[in-house]
């Protein structure tokens, strides 16, 4: 054998080279350096030469070795014509010359040295040769004629293998180097000639390795020709006879290994340029597929056969013969031309083609004849064939539907071939235990699914079914320690539509790996393949999934068709379930990456199509196929609940309309005949049952037995329920079926219905009787038994024999059982045929090169994936894997966000979440959080940072999860909750900013304030070799002191590294999208915000982080401190819930649309919080309130937040939490005063509005605020000022300016600087004014200017003229009074201005009532009576007394202004008498200086002086006149004169000189005309108020 091995590739080698290999199809151009006349003469040489040194022609004549004929030759042509009727098969090689004589044997020299005639074989060469004589150009030379000499010795069985080979060498070097091509005459005829020779080649053969290089030259000389030129004009009949020579050399099993395979290797050649003639032919004659199929008679297609068995004609036992004669035919006589019986004796000059036809170039019948022979070699029943032939076939198959897959399915001859053959035989070898044959099988069945899948839907399901059953276990997943279950929650524990494994008990859950056998035991039907066979499978699917439309298809042609099974969720749940590592121990360590690697690839694809446009034309609608998918669904729920209550199931199926009518038993029936998903055990037990005769009539009904013997009808039916266990339900159903079967069929050999019945009833015994394991083989039933049995059933007489023994045999030969109940064979068959009748009406799959369906699929298959991606993650070591993970999760979310699928993209965020170990429910222990300063920077140390710092995976996963988030926020829904427990757990431990100024500057309010560290430490760069004692010195020292121990650097570290991940993640980014995204998912957000409020449980005490860190650290939850005694029962404070609430009002006030759609939650929470306001912390209740209040401005217009009621709450805090929550309250009401003018009104009319300003006022931080907000209202053009807050308005203003009262002290001190003779102080050094001083001018400027709006107050009002007056005139005229005895110079300069403003309006006083006269008994009178008081006095005693002339002055002149009015009024003269004893009292009381004794009896000249000229004072006439006064003017004279005569004598004689004193005529006025004492009293009662709140203020 090694010898034939070693000749083997030593001819192989040769023919190298000599030039023969080719690549491809050469042109017609010659490619030989040398003349190729000359070549084809050395050819001819060199196997003449061979031939005489053989004994057999070792005494050729002289004339083979001259080349020269002894008689003229006719032309080629010629001689052709002369046999002409000689058919190939039966004409005779011409040996007789001319003159028709022999003279003596073939190759023998006669006596005397005369030459003797040559064997034909040697005179053919010498012919050649002197044809070739005058030959100029070899193209010109007939092909037949070139080829004769070498093609008889090729045909010749009396050749020897060795000369057979030099003659197949010449040919193939003439072809290869174009000596013989298309431009030579006859080249189509020559080659079919050559084709025919080769395939009926003869040889003598010794089974030595020169046979094999034989075998070798023919196979490459038919690879050349059909690969060359020549194969363009090879006939069907050449290239079956060649495919015929080729496949018997590849299947005879006593060749060698080398030269099966190298044959197996030229027929990969072969036909690989056969089936892609397939291709050519299309271009030819267009693309339809019926041109292909019309251009080819069925006399054409019959007539290409190719016979496969090795043994045949053309087959390698035909081309040897073993002679070893060396005996010639006679020398006489012309019947015996050849020496054996076994010499070629054709004539070779002749074509091959008959009566002068021409040969069509190969076409379609021989593609379909080699396809169909292919196919039939995969027959796994064949037992004639060895499984290493089919591997050969299956390694053929494979490349021709690599070519040509394509164009076989267009075309009906060769797609009926896949279809049925094909695919039959293929999916059987699939399941064959040799792994050699099931790996070629798995990569054929992938390449025909790849390339003819269009074609094949119901035979791609069959297989994807089987493999998926093979590979998918049926076992949990092994639980493991440090993997949270609920993150591969959604991996399918089996395929969709197989029943799952019986549950043993409720503790069925494993928590150690299943062993490797029982593994295998608890798989489906392919669970006892081998670990190798299960990788081959996994790498075949793997194939198919690389397919960029392969799922697609699989989803729209199966999971979107009713009647098909879920293949597209099957396989994604198969791929996931074996890239769980555990999936090893029943396959190899390679399945898991497989499993992963398809599945990524699934992934990858959708990711790759996001952007594409969607391609619809020729597509199923989106929107049907949604609809199916939902019918389908109905239709599975509806048959489960069926299997476990039919009339369940009935009634449900019902009421979803799958059932239009249940009470209508076609209705009924047709549902349960046309679903394989109803439990064939419970439709037998339900159609059989009593009460159900309609159902099961009309049931049997649908059948039609036309043409069917009894048995075959009871079998068609039994495929679709199985018989009841009960005799009774047994008897209705054969009853049914015999009356049925009687009236469709009417058998002839049946006599009536009871003859049937009994028939039935026996049939289906036998059936028992033979398949019964419990029943002996020898004590089975026979057909005479059978026959006895039913003796005298058939209306008396017997069943015919043949027709019971031809009933016998098909029960014998197949038992009546349900198909799934069936053995591995005969389920298959019934399978297939079923297949084949379904396929007869299916329509071809779908190919869907577009993302059309991709979201809809996506959506169906996500959660499997996600779970084996969580589950790699976090078992994963190596960084490839991470890689191909992190990817996986990224086109996930991509995925997840183009097509809105939220709850993937929430799944992937909790997941991510949850390995992050960062979003705890309850926040994390910050009690022992550390401080750490060094460089100016600093890093908070905390448990939750260090436990992250030191979790290299859970850091990845923080990092991929912000990744995904970031950009697709809008996807994001339930998924917030993590993310919010995130947030705030980085936010409490100072990982992430804690203001919000990047997306929102609304909230002017400064960072949210956090907790104290536990302590506080600077570190400084000095050495850290620090001694162990003492290390043990500061770890006893923070022990006693109940402190924390020192972080120590690797905890330092830790942080750093946590602190750099978080950095990493770009949390201000995802703010920053966060703030744009639309409002269905700020909704989402907000809900998870706002549920991570806590309950009103209250939390650990925790501190807020002040400006300065404590000089010595104090544990915030410590005890035995000093420093925390008072704050222990101090409200509690959560920094988490106030970061929560300002990120929910942030997103709430956006824009008008958040504002609609989130701002009712978002108030409705801060007032539940600010509802509990004394347990709050002073911090987080007024940072709420300022998010209500803020709220409140931005939502006026809507109804969900009501201003009163908002107020209100605030009014209702405690004094003492109300001034703590001061500065944030007070910035959100100026932000609603600030803001609409309706918010505006509404707020400055209610009471408890003033309430809060009126409790704030005094505190000197939020002074300035107060009294912006109240400015806001009083004054400008959009003043809300009304009949209902005037009075507080002026109230506010009021104690705004007593408070100026501490700018006295300043006054003062100026004062005593001038008297001491010190110098002035320049203007720019001079102390800057007083705030408080500022803002006490500005309220009396601002009352001022109210009371500029009395009159339209009053005239609005609905009060009477006089309750008008009173009721807005006289809270200004308080407040000025009370001023104008402040104790700061400009308040009160501020209060007379503005007050003689007021008294001077010409609105104020009004002939139509007496109220404003009040002014002097409520205005003047007490302000005049407090500055006469000593200790008001005594406040300013500089200033006071320029008051009290100012208050003199003031009063003169506005009794005089109003004296017209007054002289009408009954009270003047008592007014007039008041007036003077105030000014009386003013001169007398001692403490006004020069000033007031110059100024009083100065106002008075004035007034005596205009009353004089007015009429109203006047003198008594002179004596003898009669006196014309009014009792009033004689009253107002006497009066006058008697009480200035009292304290300033003198000055009515020198205003009235000409005028004495009157004598006393007219009685004595009233005493009440006089300022008693008690009138003194009263008014200063009056006034009491006034001195009180005119008090000097504290600086």
């Amino acid at each position: 054998m090694a010898t034939g091995i070693d000749g083997c590739f030593e001819s192989k080698e040769a023919a190298i080279m000599d030039g023969v290999t080719l690549n491809g199809r050469s042109g017609s151009s010659i490619t030989v350096a040398i003349d190729p006349v000359a070549l084809v003469v050395t050819e001819c040489i060199t196997v003449t030469s061979a031939m005489r040194k053989h004994a057999r022609w070792a005494h050729s004549s002289i004339s083979s070795i001259l080349g020269a004929s002894t008689t003229p030759r006719p032309p080629p042509g010629e001689a052709r014509a002369t046999n002409h009727d000689r058919t190939r098969a039966s004409s005779k090689i011409d040996l007789i010359e001319d003159d028709g004589t022999l003279t003596s044997r073939w190759g023998l020299r006669g006596k005397k040295g005369q030459s003797m005639q040559d064997n034909p074989l040697m005179s053919a060469f010498a012919r050649l040769r002197a044809d070739l004589k005058g030959c100029k150009n070899i193209q010109e030379f007939d092909t037949p004629s070139l080829l004769q000499p070498f093609l008889q010795v090729i045909r010749s069985s009396s050749t020897t293998a060795p000369i057979t080979s030099l003659a197949l060498i010449a040919i193939t070097k003439m072809l290869a180097y174009n000596v013989i091509n298309i431009h030579n005459p006859n080249f189509s005829q020559g080659m079919q000639l050559l084709a025919s020779t080769v395939t009926n080649c003869r040889f003598e053969g010794d089974n030595s390795p020169s046979d094999e290089v034989v075998f070798l030259r023919i196979l490459k000389l038919m690879e050349d020709m059909i690969c060359g030129p020549s194969g363009d004009v090879l006939g069907d009949q050449s290239v079956c006879e060649m495919m015929t020579c080729a496949l018997s050399i590849c299947c005879h099993v006593k060749m060698s290994e080398v030269l099966r395979r190298s044959a197996e290797i030229s027929m990969v050649t072969m036909c690989q340029t056969i089936f892609s003639r397939l291709k050519t032919l299309e271009a030819e004659l267009g693309e339809e597929e019926e041109n292909l199929e019309e251009a080819v008679t069925q006399e054409d297609m019959d007539a290409a056969k190719i016979d496969s068995n090795p043994d045949g004609e053309l087959g390698v036992a035909a081309m040897q013969h073993s002679k070893t004669s060396l005996e010639v035919p006679g020398l006489t006589g012309q019947d015996r031309v050849s020496m054996d019986a076994g010499s070629s004796q054709l004539d070779l000059s002749k074509a091959p083609a008959e009566d002068g036809k021409e040969v069509r170039p190969y076409g379609l019948p021989s593609i379909r004849e080699l396809f169909r022979v292919l196919s039939d070699l995969l027959d796994p029943h064949d037992k004639a064939r060895s499984e290493t032939l089919r591997v050969m076939a299956l390694r053929i198959v494979n490349v021709a539907l690599e070519v040509a897959g394509p164009s076989i399915s267009n075309h009906p001859s060769l797609a009926s071939l896949a279809k049925d053959t094909l695919c039959r035989n293929l999916f059987q070898l699939v399941r064959s235990e040799n792994i050699a044959v099931l790996h070629e099988s798995l990569r054929v069945a992938g390449t025909l699914l790849a390339t003819c899948r269009s074609v094949l839907k119901l035979q791609q399901e069959l297989f994807l079914s089987y493999v998926v059953a093979c590979l998918h276990p049926r076992v949990p997943i092994p639980d493991e320690p440090t993997i949270d279950p609920s993150l591969y929650q959604g991996v399918p524990q089996a395929p969709a539509l197989v029943k799952p494994l019986p549950v043993p008990g409720t503790n069925s859950g494993r928590n150690t790996p299943v062993p490797v056998r029982d593994r295998q035991r608890l798989g489906m039907e392919g669970g006892s393949r081998k670990p190798d066979a299960r990788e081959a499978m996994v790498e075949s699917i793997g194939g198919l999934v690389r397919i960029p439309s392969f799922m697609v298809e699989l989803f729209v042609n199966y999971d979107c068709e009713i009647d098909r099974s879920d293949m597209c969720l099957d396989m994604v749940g198969l791929l996931s379930r074996n890239a769980f590592p555990d999936s090893a121990t029943w396959s190899t360590t390679n399945v898991p990456p497989l499993c992963l690697d398809s599945l990524l690839g699934y992934v990858q694809f959708i990711a790759d199509r996001l952007d594409d446009e969607p391609r619809t034309e020729g597509l199923p609608d989106r929107q049907k196929l949604r609809e199916q998918r939902n019918r389908k669904k109905v239709i599975i729920r509806g048959a489960t609940k069926f299997n476990e209550s039919p009339k369940g199931g009935i009634a449900f199926l019902a009421a979803q309309g799958i059932i239009e009518d249940p009470n209508n038993p076609h209705s009924v029936t047709g549902f349960l005949k046309g679903t394989t998903r109803i439990d064939k055990r419970v439709l037998g037990d339900f159609i059989s049952k009593k009460g159900n005769e309609a159902i099961l009539e009309t049931f049997i009904d649908l059948y039609d037995f036309r043409g069917m013997r009894i048995d075959e009808a009871l079998r068609e039916v039994l495929t679709t329920f199985r018989l009841p266990g009960e005799s009774a339900l047994i008897e209705r159903i054969v009853t049914v079926l015999a009356e049925k079967y009687f009236s469709d069929a009417k058998p002839k050999e049946i006599v009536d219905t009871d003859a049937l019945f009994v028939l039935t009833y026996a049939i289906i015994m036998l059936n028992t009787d033979q398949y019964n394991p419990n029943v002996k083989p020898g004590a089975r039933m026979k057909v005479e038994d059978f026959a006895k049995n039913l003796r005298g059933v058939n209306g008396g007489k017997d069943f015919d024999f043949e027709y019971l023994q031809a009933i016998y045999s098909a029960i014998k030969a197949n038992e009546i059982v349900l198909p799934e109940e069936h053995d591995n064979k005969h389920a298959f068959d019934h399978a297939w045929k079923e297949l084949l009748v379904k396929a007869r009406t299916a329509e071809d799959l779908v190919i869907c090169e577009t993302n059309l369906y991709d979201a809809d699929m996506f959506a169906a298959t996500w959660r499997p994936i996600v779970a084996t991606l969580n589950y790699v993650f976090v078992s994963a070591t190596e960084d490839a894997v991470f890689q191909r993970v992190i990817a996986g999760y990224s086109q996930c979310a991509q995925i997840a966000d183009k097509y809105g699928i939220s709850e993937c993209m929430d799944k992937i965020i909790e997941s991510l979440a949850k390995i992050s170990t960062l979003a705890t429910e309850a926040p994390p222990d910050t009690g022992l959080n550390t401080e750490v300063q060094a460089s100016g920077k600093s890093i908070m140390v905390s448990k939750f940072a260090v436990d992250f710092g030191r979790d290299h995976k859970a850091q990845l996963a923080t990092l991929v999860l912000f990744r995904i988030i970031g950009g697709h926020e809008g996807a994001v829904r339930e998924g917030w909750t993590q993310i919010v427990r995130i947030i705030v757990n980085l936010f409490i431990n100072s990982l992430i900013p804690t203001s919000f100024t990047s997306i929102s500057r609304d909230l002017d309010l400064p960072p949210i304030p956090l907790q104290s560290p536990a302590q506080v430490i600077e570190r400084n760069d000095k050495s850290n070799d620090v001694g162990l004692f003492s290390a043990f010195t500061s770890y006893v020292s923070s022990v006693m002191n109940d402190e924390p121990p020192e972080p120590n650097d690797q905890e330092i570290e830790a942080t750093l590294g946590t602190v750099d991940c978080i950095n990493a993640c770009h949390f201000e980014e995802i703010l920053g999208n966060v703030s744009e995204l639309p409002v269905g998912s700020l909704k989402s957000l907000t809900m998870s915000l706002l549920s991570q409020l806590p309950e009103q449980d209250s939390p650990p005490y925790i501190t807020v982080k002040t400006e300065l860190p404590a000089p010595t650290p104090v544990r915030a939850n410590g005890t035995g401190k000093s420093a925390l005694t008072a704050a222990d029962s101090s409200p509690l404070y959560d920094p988490a819930v106030v970061y929560v609430l300002e990120l929910a009002t942030i997103l709430a006030l956006r824009d008008e649309e958040t504002i609609t759609a989130l701002g009712a939650d978002v108030a409705d929470a801060l007032q539940t919080v600010i509802r509990d306001a004394d347990r709050l912390h002073p911090v987080a209740l007024s940072r709420t309130v300022f998010y209500l209040l803020a709220l409140l401005r931005a939502s006026n217009d809507h109804k969900y937040i009501r201003t009163p009621v908002v107020l209100h709450a605030i009014s209702a805090f405690k004094q003492e939490v109300l001034q703590s929550c001061a500065l944030p309250i007070l910035k959100g009401i100026q932000g609603c005063i600030s803001g609409p003018a309706e918010l505006k009104n509404e707020m400055a009319t209610s009471p408890d509005f003033w309430a809060v300003m009126h409790a704030l006022q005094g505190l000197p931080e939020a002074a300035p605020l107060v009294f912006q907000i109240a400015e806001g209202i009083a004054d400008g053009p959009n003043a809300a000022i009304t009949g209902d807050n005037y009075e507080a308005t002026i109230a506010l203003l009021n104690a705004f300016a007593t408070a100026g009262s501490v700018g006295a002290r300043q006054e003062q001190q100026r004062d005593q600087v001038q008297r001491r003779g010190q110098p002035t102080l320049p203007p720019e050094k001079k102390p800057k004014k007083s705030e408080v001083v500022v803002r006490g001018i500005r309220a009396l400027t601002i009352v001022s200017q109210l009371a500029g709006r009395v009159p339209s107050l009053i005239e609005h009002s609905h009060l009477e003229t006089n309750e008008a007056w009173r009721a807005y005139w006289s809270p200004v005229f308080r407040c000025l009074i009370t001023q104008c005895v402040n104790p700061c110079r400009e308040i009160r300069h501020q209060a007379f201005t503005s007050l003689q403003r007021c008294l001077l309006s010409s609105e104020l006083a009004s002939p139509d009532h007496t109220e404003w006269i009040n002014i002097f008994g409520e205005v003047l009178f007490p302000l005049i009576n407090q500055l006469l008081k000593p200790e008001v006095y005594q406040t300013d005693p500089v200033g006071m007394s320029e008051t009290r002339v100012q208050a003199a002055q003031l009063l003169c002149k506005i009794f005089l202004h109003y004296l017209v009015l007054l002289s009408e009024w009954d009270g003047v003269l008592d007014l007039w008498v008041k007036i003077m004893g105030i000014m009386d009292r003013m001169m007398n009381s001692g403490q006004g200086g020069d000033l007031l004794v110059e100024a009083v009896p100065e106002s008075l000249k004035n007034i005596l002086l205009v009353m004089a000229s007015g009429e109203h004072l006047a003198p008594p006439p002179a004596k003898g006149e009669s006196d014309e006064r009014s009792e009033q003017q004689q009253q107002l004279w006497s009066e006058t004169w008697t009480r200035l005569e009292r304290f300033l004598p003198g000055l009515m004689p020198e205003l009235f000189p000409s005028t004495t004193r009157e004598p006393q005529k007219t009685p004595q006025r009233p005493i009440e005309s006089a300022p008693t004492k008690d009138e003194t009293a009263s008014i200063s009662s009056q006034s009491e108020s006034i001195s009180v709140e005119a008090q000097p203020q504290p600086a």
